[in-house]
């Protein structure tokens, strides 16, 4: 397919810092493929933009002024806003990460890290992957415990295969390709995990694993 008919990448900016938001604008625009439909630094701005306008990503501040990100989630979730979110952030706490991960973000960027980083990353979210630093992943679950590990279902072999997988940031043609199955059949095991963990999103996925089932995996 010629590149000017593949669908571009619509992406919301939302950040309260001017210079940097329309620094990431610039720089995005020049990506092929990505269009930067919008940049706002409210959390009212933002919400109107993805009820009326088709986003494909959201590039989420996490420090909003007086509010923050985890608001703008609950709230955009609300009101049906299904595309993917990228929290983009100078820092954040353990439990501030936990709630956003709850809350079904696709990953944490941190605005230290390099640009080529931030559009690998947006790529990934698009693939379907979780952006997690392992690090910050474990402390932002670690302490949660493993308060029902009695009561959690069993994984079989090949969900914890999958999972495993999961972990190291892999979509689903990656996943099968490692194990050697079809796509179709990881597509399959990851809808059992969700099933037996009650969750709905691969970033969930994750984190109720590290909580409830470490002892699994």
């Amino acid at each position: 397919m010629p590149d000017y008919a593949k669908p571009r990448i619509e992406i919301l900016l939302v950040d309260d810092h001017a210079l940097f938001r329309e620094s990431v604008a610039r720089l995005l625009a020049t990506e092929p493929g990505f269009l930067v439909t919008a940049h706002c630094d409210s959390i009212e701005e933002a919400l109107g933009l993805v009820q009326k306008t088709h986003i494909d990503i959201v590039l989420l501040d996490f420090d909003l002024g007086q509010r923050d990100g985890g608001e703008f989630m609950r709230l955009a979730r609300r009101q049906g806003f299904s595309g993917k979110v990228l929290v983009v952030t100078a820092g954040v706490e353990k439990k501030q990460a936990a709630d956003l991960i709850r809350s079904g973000i696709s990953g944490i960027f941190m605005k230290h890290d390099s640009a080529a980083l931030l559009i690998e990353g947006i790529h990934d979210v698009l693939a379907g992957k979780v952006w997690f630093d392992a690090a910050l992943l474990q402390e932002a679950v670690g302490g949660a415990g493993v308060r029902q590990e009695s009561k959690a279902e069993r994984f079989t072999e090949r969900e914890r295969q999958v999972l495993s997988h999961v972990f190291e940031g892999l979509a689903n043609k990656e996943i099968a390709e490692r194990i050697g199955v079809t796509e179709s059949s990881v597509k399959a095991t990851l809808q059992q995990l969700f099933s037996k963990t009650g969750v709905r999103t691969r970033s969930q996925l994750v984190r109720i694993a590290l909580e409830q089932y470490r002892s699994q995996i």
